[in-house]
């Protein structure tokens, strides 16, 4: 009888053991300064609240998008990422920094859902006597190296016919709000999604402007237009015209249908939540999916199937 007892009680600890167990995810984000590695923090938190802990998210600070898209290559399991979409159509084109890659390598990344867009950001110092791209020549910008936003601005650059008339500073952008504010860069460029909070610690620590693009600049750049609202940062009391890129969450097909599923899941019902601890959330619904040119993870497709999400047919 005791040896019965203790089998059961065993057992039940097991049970027991098993339903409090995390299921673990890697979430490869970006900078730790920008708005999205803020973003997967959220999505972290929220989603472990929402599944009672079931699901566990580790964020991972990375270069930028091209290094998430790159690592899905050798990671194995759980392993999240963030991306504009255009990155992984150049991925399974072999085209531009992927064009020394075997597309093949990238045929099962999956998408899972939308999260607010990238919004370049040209900041420069008040009274700097910038007030436009063309006031740039024969000043500084620093960049960033690596990233999204690193790769626009120099584009950029060039498109608006400043080549090797600005300086232009591949440092790590964790060093641009006191490089700014000690005059030793005339500028910076970052890619977040507004608010993003190292715009907004520049513009607690000195008074800046941001550079607004003309209709005839965004078209040369080939993205979409967006405008940042005045009054988003402190001190900058007039609209920003400027650009923005869609971003996706992704995995891979190695993630299980089930925990694809919760994932997706867990993101949506949290959606309130995440609204509540930041606006750019607001901006998120269904109808972003259009975004995505991957398929959806099977487990997505469950849950949108499930809510009758509209979804295109090329996703399915």
């Amino acid at each position: 009888m005791k040896l019965t007892k203790l089998l059961s009680i065993a057992a039940i600890c097991a049970v027991a053991i098993n339903a409090n167990a995390s299921e673990r995810l890697t979430l490869k984000a970006a900078k730790s300064s920008t708005s999205y590695y803020q973003m997967a923090v959220q999505i972290g938190e929220n989603v472990s609240k929402i599944t009672n802990k079931e699901l566990s998210l580790t964020i991972e600070e990375s270069q930028g998008s091209v290094q998430n898209v790159k690592e899905l290559r050798k990671r194995s399991g759980n392993y999240v990422f963030t991306t504009p979409p255009v990155l992984l159509k150049l991925a399974n084109s072999k085209e531009a920094m992927f064009k020394n890659d075997n597309p093949a390598d990238y045929e099962k990344a999956r998408a899972l859902f939308p999260i607010p867009y990238l919004t370049m950001h040209m900041v420069v110092k008040a009274d700097s006597g910038i007030n436009s791209f063309e006031d740039l020549k024969g000043k500084s910008l620093l960049i960033g190296k690596g990233s999204y936003g690193a790769r626009e601005a120099k584009k950029y650059i060039e498109l608006f016919g400043l080549q090797d008339e600005v300086k232009l500073i591949g440092a790590e952008l964790s060093g641009a709000v006191s490089a700014l504010k000690n005059g030793q860069i005339d500028g910076f460029a970052t890619s977040s999604s507004y608010p993003a909070p190292n715009v907004i610690e520049a513009g607690a620590s000195t008074k800046i402007k941001l550079l607004s693009m003309s209709d005839e600049q965004i078209a040369l750049t080939k993205r979409d237009k967006i405008v940042i609202p005045a009054g988003t940062y402190s001190g900058v009391e007039e609209d920003t015209s400027t650009t923005t890129l869609p971003v996706g969450v992704y995995t891979t097909t190695k993630m299980s249908e089930e925990t694809a599923y919760k994932l997706t899941k867990a993101f949506w019902e949290s959606k309130p939540a995440l609204e509540k601890q930041n606006s750019w959330w607001k901006a998120i619904q269904f109808e972003n999916l259009e975004m995505f040119n991957t398929k959806l993870h099977k487990g997505a497709l469950k849950y949108y199937n499930e809510v009758n999400a509209t979804i295109p047919e090329r996703l399915k």
